[in-house]
């Protein structure tokens, strides 16, 4: 690094002081935090976005502005490597040390160490190029100008500002900007409308599924996403919408509303209530890459109720359609079947993965936290993942994607085009186009599932049948070190304390379709339980008992 390079960054650092006392972890979500401490660390993270562009061959990376479902004072960012992907896990450290370097001295000896160690070439004109978004918080406007200041202080570097996105319309933009592709926020909209009305062509008609298009009503979670599906709508046949929550009659984003509220409550967002009996609904999350449905039942009165479709229930249906796609195409197909593959974590309910194994599907499961679910799915000509929180896609192999891509060639210069197999080939090609294959995409993901329903001729409620939820319970116990549990890398089984496992597999044993398991926070000195079990009651009584195991090998704080 040389002098200019060093006294451009010391200059543009002590316009950013850090604030006292602040300490941030780089996790799956980013920095997060109450936006009014966080402009030293966006402009951190501009520079580390330009020095990743420099270490990937000018390749462009994505920095979202952005604290997903936290209240509307909170903020953060976020880096997507030019996959569309997060941020390589090897770059978190050097990530953690920037944001929380106490002076400008300090953070360009780290970043001139770094810099040196990776062997970046800095100083060359327009040599890395970082794409900066942000969602629709007041706070957002004032931090992109922070990382704007971040990557311009790094020579040679440009930022490119591309407004008020969707996280994932800007993992997704980043990802076809660096595959070569168009990567405009218009590209996206025509990509999932083109996609999309591809499939509601190649809806099967016959006389058993006359699927009437009821209407579905969106919660926008008072957020960018109830704003980006308005300006998808126009382009949208065979699909009625009313969006509600969008943040422009006065609601406050993620404010009893929004899909984590409606996932972790079990309750009607605002705006929704007994006149919605019986109609489908759909909500996102603040920055829409989160999607969950739900209905008022029929036998709702006063105390209104809530039946929730969460991502078990949305990944379960995507298997359900893509399986039957593949199974046409394995029946005329020689050699080795098509491997499609479901991940879930520990977390996702057992009644869930009982369903998909009764598919014979491929369940595996990954440690919690999209990223690990994200590089399972991968080891699939095609993978399927959700959290149960709403979050999850679907991804296609590069060489399965590419077979596809032939043989839908091959069948129709065959003169095949109408027939089952080409029909099957088509679909699973629209959905590796409709499906934003870089993260969760509520967007994206409303738009299947709303295809996939007409393609069945289902209803919701129908839907909803597929299984019954078991009941659960959640417990936090506080211990003294939460690192004396060390559990497999599934998460299903604890490895220490020694003979905690074999306490908690001999209390499981006393409930009828009993499950449990723990796991350590990520961040505080906390054990997480989680039990289910034929009841309410004997998943209450299940946690309970695992808890107090927990207590009794670590003691509790």
């Amino acid at each position: 690094m040389d002098e200019i390079q060093i006294a451009s960054l010391l200059k543009s650092s002590e316009l950013f002081p850090i604030p006292q006392g602040l300490k941030l972890s780089y996790g799956t979500a980013g920095f997060r935090g109450d936006a009014k401490l966080l402009e030293s660390t966006v402009y951190r993270v501009g520079i580390l976005s330009a020095l990743r562009s420099l270490k990937l061959g000018s390749s462009t990376i994505g920095l979202m502005i952005t604290a997903s479902h936290n209240k509307v004072s909170d903020n953060g960012i976020k880096v997507s490597d030019p996959s569309g992907g997060m941020l390589s896990q090897e770059w978190e450290p050097f990530a953690d040390q920037i944001a929380n370097a106490a002076s400008p001295q300090e953070l360009v000896s780290l970043i001139r160490e770094f810099v040196e160690k990776e062997e970046i070439k800095i100083g060359e004109y327009k040599a890395a190029e970082v794409w900066l978004g942000r969602d629709s918080r007041p706070s957002g406007e004032s931090l992109l100008r922070a990382a704007e200041i971040g990557v311009d202080s790094v020579l040679g570097s440009v930022s490119v500002d591309i407004g008020v996105l969707t996280t994932p319309q800007l993992h997704w933009m980043v990802r076809a900007k660096n595959k070569g592709l168009k990567a405009t926020e218009n590209n996206y909209f025509e990509n999932l409308s083109t996609s999309f009305r591809c499939l509601v062509d190649l809806i099967p008609i016959n006389g058993n599924n006359k699927f009437e298009i009821s209407k579905l009503l969106v919660d926008g979670a008072n957020g960018v996403g109830g704003q980006k599906i308005e300006m998808l709508r126009g382009s949208l046949s065979n699909l009625d919408l009313e969006i509600r929550n969008t943040g422009r009659d006065g609601g406050v984003l993620n404010e009893g509303v929004g899909a984590d509220f409606v996932q972790k409550e079990k309750v009607l967002p605002l705006g929704f209530g007994l006149k919605d009996v019986g109609m489908r609904c759909a909500s996102l999350d603040g920055d829409a890459d989160r999607l969950v449905y739900f209905y008022v039942p029929s036998d709702s009165t006063s105390d209104v109720k809530v039946e929730l479709l969460d991502g078990d229930k949305i990944l379960s249906l995507f298997a359900l359609f893509m399986k039957e796609q593949l199974n046409v195409l394995d029946d005329g197909k020689e050699g080795k079947q098509s491997r499609l593959g479901v991940v879930q974590t520990a977390y996702a309910n057992g009644a869930s993965t009982d369903y998909l194994k009764q598919l014979g599907l491929d369940v595996v499961f990954a440690k919690t936290g999209v990223k690990h679910l994200h590089e399972k799915a991968a080891e699939f000509d095609i993978g399927i993942y959700f959290e149960a929180n709403g979050h999850g896609t679907i991804l296609f192999s590069e060489s399965f994607l590419s077979w596809l891509v032939t043989k839908q060639k091959d069948l129709t210069t065959k003169g095949q085009g109408g027939s089952e197999e080409q029909k099957a080939v088509s679909r699973l090609v629209a959905v590796s186009n409709l499906i934003n294959q870089a993260v969760g995409d509520a967007l994206s993901g409303v738009l299947l599932v709303e295809v996939i329903l007409q393609h069945i001729g289902w209803s919701i409620q129908k839907w909803n049948e597929l299984y019954k939820d078991l009941p659960s319970r959640q417990i936090k116990v506080e211990v003294p070190d939460r690192t004396a549990v060390v559990t497999t890398s599934q998460e299903t089984e604890a490895l220490r304390p020694l003979g905690i496992q074999d306490a908690i597999n001999s209390e499981i044993k006393n409930y009828s379709r009993g499950r449990a398991f723990i796991r350590p926070s990520g961040t505080e000195d906390v054990v997480r339980v989680y039990a289910e079990a034929s009841t309410q009651e004997a998943a209450d009584s299940l946690a309970n008992s695992v808890a107090e195991l927990v207590k009794s090998f670590l003691g509790s704080s």
